[in-house]
């Protein structure tokens, strides 16, 4: 590797052509960038003191041998946003001279030698005669603005915007033309050449980008895979796959959702989530064993479910609605486990209708979840590990059994639990009330209505300072009866005539409101499903407001309903220990039956059962476990102590009394590589703060999904 420093305008007028490589992106900086590059510009043209102004670095290697009769073009390994800008910059100055008829400033610029010594090589004809190659759209857009013919209908966002950027900014600073031209000539940038025979251009890259400043984790993810290949493979799979997921996205959505999809991806293939910043280095692990253009082949499928789910574009209109819906919940934490779905379902192990029963299963999952206000923390490893417990022979059956057979702090709420809170809770301040308001206007409707037409109204008005109609109607307690029952499902509905209603009380509210028209439009008169059933109340107290509550409510179990089973099919995917009882108990340990060590066990049992309801206790023959999803810490009942073996990687445990022991690899009873003694009342706190913390691992960590 060969770095020195070089004058930007002399690096581009000796370099014979730059080709960014299929596997960059990112082509021009965004907008803040070169508002700043222009600003450093202005400085320097102006300031005689400024002698330069670096802009960063330029990392290349020869695409091939040069010789004496052609030298090869350049292949950028890094600097690719710099150099397209300055290309942008460059090719915005020479449009300008041309407009105004400018012939030369400074001896030096004219729109011909911008030109020809920076953007093209004028001797040269086809690809070469160009200083800067892109690829697909982002290639076509640049030679669009180099050749001064028409932009492409489907032509780079970036690229267009930054150059009329810097066309603006050029028609704004028109009076100091030789100040521009002065800063252009003191840029300046770290020449760096690579050795083909000596250098790993991958390595390189990647110590370059270590801050992950510049590069997205899915930018770095493409690279790792295309960059190491013979360039004739490189091309091959960027087309045929690549190329191809990058449309599929869309440009914007490109770069919002594929960092995204990538982590989803590796979670469905992996079963465990990567952190959001380390997504590369999970997939660098990942990607080592197998086939290069197998995985890109993979990627690029999972890629079209991921659209498909996400972005809209599923075409059944079945599955098109019910990923709208989940969407709309905003249960992206599903993803890696509707992926695998959509994948058997690609692959014929699923029906479309089969998946759409699955996909509403999680809709009802995620929204009886949040309706009984069941923490979050854990539904990210749910569905991380979902796919690995079905039984892909009887693919629906067992998705259903999966659900049913979730710990209580992983737990589908029943029917019971799910009417008496939703019921209960506020639901128009509920983060995606349009949402549950729609789904039960619609269910089992073909001509849905759009609920974004209608505003949500309260039948008990909001205004503390109801009429005296109203507080007769609810009667002595009518300050509680609204504190209650305002923005709860009882009281709300959707209208189209939300001004019209207003505050008047409830009978003129049903019978007598009329539109600009003179139309009735009361609740009597109304076509929608929610309000069915409101022209036949005489009074609306709290009575009325429970009645229509428990009615809704057992509609709402429709909506969002539970998976069910035959008893005797559900009682298959038990798990044995559940079917068959413990088979032991306390009196089976010696060391439990009396004495110090029987006290120090209850009152370690009692702390360990208080962490949480779904905490269970199971007696084995040699030791005692607490599991939450599995065994998190088991006891060994010993003469003088009690043996905890904590079940979590030794490196990961916080011990700052250093009394925990590394177990791994080695042969104890009980589960885990962290081993503890308890002996002492007194050691029980700091103890269980060990334990907590394998718990807590277990759990989910704090509120992530």
């Amino acid at each position: 590797m060969k770095a020195t420093e070089a004058n930007l305008l002399k690096f581009l007028k000796k370099s014979p052509q730059f080709v960014i490589p299929i596997y960059q992106r990112n082509y021009s900086w965004t907008e803040e960038q070169c508002r700043q590059l222009w600003a450093d510009l202005l400085r320097a043209g102006r300031h005689e003191n400024v002698v330069a102004h670096f802009i960063g670095s330029i990392v290349y290697v020869e695409r091939g041998l040069s010789n004496v009769v052609q030298q090869e073009a350049l292949l950028v390994i890094d600097g690719q946003q710099r150099l397209t800008t300055s290309t942008l910059l460059i090719a915005a100055l020479a449009k300008h001279f041309e407009n105004k008829g400018i012939a030369e400033l400074l001896e030096t610029f004219s729109a011909k030698k911008l030109r020809n010594y920076y953007l093209l090589n004028p001797d040269e004809e086809g690809a070469r005669h160009f200083k800067l190659l892109l690829s697909e759209t982002d290639k076509e857009t640049l030679l669009a603005i180099l050749r001064g013919s028409p932009i492409p209908a489907e032509s780079s966002t970036r690229i267009n915007e930054n150059y009329a950027l810097f066309q603006q900014l050029i028609g704004q600073h028109e009076n100091e033309l030789e100040a521009i031209c002065q800063g252009l000539a003191k840029l300046v940038i770290v020449d760096v050449s690579l050795d083909r025979s000596q250098d790993n251009p991958q390595l390189i890259f990647e110590s370059m980008n270590s801050t992950g400043l510049e590069l997205s984790q899915a930018d770095l993810i493409r690279n790792f895979i295309l960059m190491g290949l013979e360039p004739k493979l490189q091309t091959e799979l960027y087309k045929s796959y690549w190329r191809p997921m990058e449309k599929g996205f869309g440009q914007a959505a490109y770069a919002v959702h594929f960092d995204a999809f990538m982590r989803h991806y590796l979670t469905a293939k992996m079963g465990e989530i990567p952190n959001v910043r380390e997504v590369y280095t999970a997939f660098k692990a990942y990607a080592r064993s197998g086939d290069t253009r197998d995985l890109v082949a993979d990627i690029h499928a999972y890629a079209n479910y991921y659209c498909a789910i996400a972005l809209g574009s599923e075409s059944d209109s079945s599955l098109k609605q019910a990923f709208h819906d989940l969407r709309e919940l905003k249960v992206e934490v599903s993803y890696p486990f509707l992926l695998d779905a959509y994948n058997d379902y690609k692959h014929d192990r699923l029906s479309a209708d089969e998946l759409v029963q699955i996909v509403r299963m999680v809709e009802s999952y995620v929204f009886r979840r949040a309706i009984c206000a069941i923490p979050t923390n854990s539904m990210n490893k749910t569905f991380a590990g979902l796919s690995r417990t079905l039984k892909k022979d009887r693919y629906l059956e067992s998705v259903k059994a999966a659900f049913l057979l979730m710990p209580s702090y992983r737990r589908f709420p029943n029917d019971e639990e799910f009417q008496r809170d939703i019921k209960l809770r506020d639901l128009y301040n509920f983060r995606s009330r349009s949402y549950w308001l729609r789904r039960l206007e619609n269910h089992g409707k073909k001509e849905r209505i759009d609920v974004e037409n209608y505003t949500i109204e309260h039948i008990l008005p909001q205004n503390e300072s109801l009429s005296k109609e109203w507080q007769a109607e609810l009667g002595l307690e009518w300050q509680h009866i609204q504190q209650t029952w305002l923005h709860t499902l009882g009281n709300l509905t959707l209208t189209g005539y939300n001004s019209e209603y207003r505050d008047f009380p409830f009978a003129y509210k049903r019978d007598q409101v009329v539109d600009k028209d003179g139309n009735l439009i009361g609740f009597a008169h109304s076509p929608l499903k929610l309000n069915f059933g409101l022209g036949k109340v005489e009074a609306w107290n709290e009575d009325a407001i429970k009645m229509r509550a428990d009615r809704l409510a057992l509609e709402a179990t429709k909506v969002w309903a539970s998976p069910q089973l035959p008893p005797d099919v559900f009682d298959a995917y038990r798990p044995a220990a559940a079917k068959t009882g413990q088979q032991y108990s306390i009196s089976d340990h010696s060391f439990l039956a009396s004495g110090l060590m029987r006290e120090l066990f209850d009152l370690f049992r009692e702390a360990v059962l208080a962490l949480d309801p779904c905490v269970t206790e199971e007696f084995l023959k040699l030791y005692v476990a607490y599991k939450a999803e599995t065994n998190f810490v088991d006891v060994v009942p010993q003469a003088k102590r009690l043996r905890l073996a904590i079940n979590m990687p030794f490196h990961e445990i916080d011990d700052p009394r250093g009394i925990c022991l590394d177990v791994t690899n080695l042969g104890r009873w009980g589960n885990g590589d962290v081993e503890v003694g308890l002996a002492t009342k007194e050691d029980l706190p700091y103890v269980m703060g060990l334990v907590r913390q394998s718990f807590d691992r277990q759990m989910g960590g704090p509120q992530d999904a």
